[in-house]
C-alpha cells in the first residue's frame, strides 16, 4: 500500500511538473533538453550546426516545431502572463523576394493538420479561417504582401487570432523608426510579451542582444477566450511559389514568472551552410562506408537530374501548327540561366525573366509551374490555341519550350513594364499624363473586343487588372497573362465553376455561379477604368472606411455632384474634364451589380471613341438601392446601356 501511494505521488508530481512547465531556454537545438523535447513535422529539421530549420528552398512546404509538452496557460479561467524571446533568420531563395514567413504560435495541437502553405503560413486553411474553435494565437513575421488578408506590406509583423487576417500589424522596424528587413538573411531577435493584468501584448525587434525599451507593436487584447487551459507553444512556417529558409537559432519562453531570458546572439549556433539536416537515429546508424555510398548516389542522382532537366521532351502532337518552339538551351542562355537579376516579376503561374536572344531581340520568358501531367498537357493545348491570337493590343506569344520540369513561354518584351507600376509605385518613372491614360484604356478596350467578338472563338480573359496591362516602348497598352483565360465556341455557355481572378476585379455573380462570361470581364475592366482615373486600387486597405471600396466611393462622389474630386492628384489638375467624366461614368456602368446592365466591349469602344453617347444615368452599386432599367434613384432615372436607344450587340448567352 505504501509503495502504491508513493508511486501515485511520484506520478502526480511528474504530471504537475509537465503541465506547469515554467521556463524554456534553448541556445541551439541539437543537444540536451532541446533535442529531446522539440516535436518537428513537415519541412522542419535540426541542422548539424544546431539551428532549427522550419523550411528550405522547397516550394509550397509547411514546417512546424513545437515544444512537445503542453503548457498550462490559465489560472481559474484567466490566461496568465507569458513572455518569449527567439532569434531567427530568413534567407530567401531570391534576394529581394520573400516566401512566405513564419509565426510564433500557441495552438491546441503541435501538428496543425489543417495548416496550408503559402499565405496560410502552415497555421490554418481556407475552410477554417476565423473559426472560434481554432483557439489559435500567432505573431506572424510575414515577407509577402497578401491582399486577400489585407497585409500592409511585404515586410510586417502582425497579431493573428483564429485568422490569417491580422488583428493588428505594423511594418518591421527597430524602435518603430528604422525599417528592419526581415528577409535580409541576418539574425534578428524578437520579444513577445503578454501582461494578463493589463491585457497588453507587445512585440519588439532588434539585431542585438539587448531588449528595446519600446515595442514596435502594442495591442490590447484579452486572450482568455482564445487560449485553452493547456496549449502547445512553438513555430509554424511555410513557403509558396517562392521559397525562403526560415531558421530559429535560439528560444526562450517563460510563463507567469517574469520576462523570458534574452538570448545572447554570440552564443547561438551559426546559420547552416548547406549542411544536411539530421536525425539522431540516422546519424547513429551511419557508418563510414554507408556515407561514401550515399555521396556516390547523390553525385549520380545530381548528374542524372541535370541531364533530365536539360533534356527536351517532344511529342508528335507538339509539332503541329502553333507557336515557334525554342530550344531549351537557347532560352537558358538568353536569361543567363534564369538569373535572379533577370527576373521581371512573379505571378500565380511562375516567374518572368528578361532575355536577349543571339540576334539581340529582347524577350520575356515565363517559367510556368505545373503539378500534374494531365493539367500540364491541357494547359499546353490551350496555349497553342491562344498563340494564334494576333492584335496590336495583346502581348504576343512568340513561342515556347518544355523539358521534364519546365514549361517556358516566350513573349514580346515590354520595356515600360506593367501599368500598376506607373500608377501605384514610387519610382523614377514619370507619372502618366491623362493623354497616356486615356490612350491606354482605349487600347485595352480594343484588345478585349477582339477577344470577345472578333476572333474565331470567344476568349474570356478572367484576370483583367493593372498588373496584366503591359506598356510597350511607345506606351501602347498590351493586355497579357492569359494563364487563366478560357476559350469557348461562340454562343456556348461556360461550364467551369471554379472562381479565379484577383480580389477587387471579381464580378459579384462569380461568387454565386463560378461561371465566367464576357460580362464578368467587363466588370473587371470597369474596375481598371476607375483605377486609371483615380490612381487607386479597387480595394484600398489603407483608405478611410468610406473610401475602402473604390467603386462605392466614386459612385458616392458622383451622386453628390463632386465626381472630379476622385481624379488622381498626381495629374496636377491637368486633364480633359469631358474625357475624365466619360471614363468615370463608363467605369461605373461596367461595375454594375447586375450583369445584364453592363455594356458589351463593342459598346465600350464606341463610347470611348465618342461614336455614341453614354446613357443619361448610372445604376447605383449594391447597398445604394436601385433595380432594373427605368427605376430611379434620387429623382434621376438611370438607363440600361442595352436599351433600344443605344446601339450595340449582345452575346447569345445574354452576357
Amino acid at each position: 500500500m505504501a509503495k502504491t501511494l508513493l508511486l501515485l505521488f511520484f506520478l502526480s508530481a511528474l504530471t504537475s511538473r509537465i503541465t506547469h512547465q515554467q521556463e524554456i531556454f534553448f541556445e541551439g537545438f541539437n543537444g540536451g533538453e532541446a533535442a529531446v523535447n522539440m516535436s518537428l513535422n513537415g519541412g522542419a529539421v535540426i541542422y548539424q550546426s544546431g539551428t532549427l530549420g522550419l523550411t528550405n528552398d522547397t516550394q509550397k512546404v509547411v514546417g512546424h516545431a513545437f515544444y512537445s509538452t503542453p503548457i498550462q496557460f490559465k489560472n481559474k479561467s484567466k490566461v496568465v502572463s507569458f513572455s518569449t524571446a527567439f532569434a531567427f533568420a530568413i534567407v530567401p531563395q531570391y534576394p529581394t523576394l520573400g516566401g512566405h514567413g513564419f509565426a510564433f504560435t500557441i495552438a491546441p495541437s503541435k501538428d496543425l493538420p489543417n495548416g496550408y502553405p503559402s499565405q496560410y503560413l502552415g497555421l490554418l486553411g481556407p475552410k477554417n479561417l476565423g473559426n472560434f474553435s481554432n483557439h489559435l494565437f500567432a505573431v506572424e513575421f510575414d515577407t509577402v504582401q497578401d491582399f486577400e488578408f489585407g497585409d500592409i506590406s511585404d515586410n510586417h509583423v502582425g497579431v493573428n487570432l483564429n485568422n490569417m487576417a491580422s488583428n493588428k500589424s505594423v511594418k518591421a522596424t527597430v524602435l518603430g523608426q528604422e525599417e528592419l528587413n526581415l528577409k535580409s538573411g541576418k539574425v534578428i531577435q524578437a520579444w513577445v510579451d503578454y501582461d494578463s493584468s493589463k491585457n497588453q501584448l507587445e512585440v519588439r525587434l532588434s539585431q542585438t542582444s539587448t531588449k528595446p525599451n519600446s515595442p514596435i507593436l502594442s495591442y490590447e487584447v484579452d486572450l482568455s477566450p482564445i487560449l485553452k487551459d493547456s496549449m502547445y507553444v512553438g513555430f509554424s512556417s511555410s513557403t509558396g511559389m517562392l521559397a525562403s529558409s526560415h531558421y530559429i537559432l535560439g528560444w526562450s519562453f517563460n510563463i507567469n514568472n517574469g520576462d523570458a531570458k534574452t538570448l545572447s546572439l554570440k552564443n547561438l549556433p551559426p546559420l547552416p551552410s548547406r549542411d544536411k539536416p539530421h536525425r539522431r537515429s540516422l546519424i547513429l546508424g551511419l557508418s563510414l562506408s554507408a556515407s561514401i555510398l550515399l555521396l556516390c548516389s547523390i553525385a549520380l542522382s545530381f548528374y542524372l537530374t541535370k541531364k533530365l532537366k536539360n533534356a527536351e521532351v517532344i511529342e508528335p502532337w507538339e509539332l503541329e501548327v502553333g507557336p515557334h518552339r525554342f530550344p531549351y538551351k537557347e532560352l537558358k542562355k538568353a536569361t543567363r540561366n534564369f538569373h535572379h537579376k533577370n527576373m521581371l516579376g512573379f505571378g500565380g503561374f511562375g516567374a518572368v525573366f528578361k532575355g536577349t536572344l543571339a540576334n539581340n531581340t529582347e524577350i520575356a520568358v515565363k517559367r510556368v509551374s505545373h503539378d500534374s501531367k494531365q493539367g500540364f498537357q491541357e494547359f499546353v493545348s490551350e496555349i497553342e490555341t491562344i498563340g494564334r491570337l494576333r492584335h496590336r493590343n495583346l502581348v504576343q506569344l512568340q513561342g515556347w519550350c518544355r523539358n521534364h520540369i519546365d514549361l517556358l513561354l516566350v513573349y514580346d518584351f515590354m520595356p515600360n513594364g506593367s501599368l500598376d507600376k506607373h500608377l501605384f509605385e514610387d519610382s523614377p518613372r514619370k507619372t502618366l499624363t491623362w493623354e497616356q491614360r486615356f490612350k491606354i484604356v482605349k487600347g485595352v478596350a480594343c484588345g478585349l473586343l477582339y477577344l470577345h467578338e472578333e476572333w474565331e472563338q470567344t476568349v474570356i480573359h478572367r484576370d483583367i487588372k493593372a498588373g496584366n496591362v503591359l506598356l510597350d516602348a511607345d506606351m501602347n497598352a498590351r493586355l497579357g497573362d492569359f494563364g487563366l483565360a478560357k476559350l469557348y465556341e461562340r454562343g456556348s455557355n461556360p461550364s467551369t465553376t471554379r472562381v479565379v481572378g484577383t480580389l477587387g476585379y471579381l464580378a459579384p455573380e462569380l461568387t454565386r455561379t463560378g461561371r465566367p462570361s464576357t460580362s464578368s470581364d467587363v466588370y473587371a475592366f470597369g474596375a481598371l477604368l476607375l483605377e486609371v482615373v483615380c490612381g487607386r486600387r479597387p480595394v484600398e486597405a489603407k483608405a478611410l472606411p468610406e473610401e475602402l471600396v473604390l467603386v462605392e466611393w466614386v459612385w458616392d462622389r458622383w451622386r453628390l455632384g463632386a465626381v472630379l474630386e476622385v481624379v488622381d492628384p498626381k495629374l496636377g489638375g491637368v486633364y480633359d474634364e469631358l474625357e475624365v467624366v466619360v471614363v468615370i461614368k463608363l467605369g461605373l456602368l461596367c461595375s454594375c451589380e447586375v450583369p445584364e446592365m453592363r455594356p458589351t466591349m463593342r459598346q465600350v469602344v464606341r463610347f470611348l471613341e465618342g461614336e455614341i453617347p453614354l446613357p443619361e444615368g448610372i445604376p447605383p452599386p449594391d447597398g445604394f438601392g436601385g433595380g432594373k432599367s427605368g427605376h430611379s434613384y434620387g429623382g434621376n432615372t438611370w438607363l440600361s446601356p442595352l436599351d433600344d436607344d443605344v446601339e450595340g450587340t449582345r452575346d447569345e448567352d445574354g452576357s
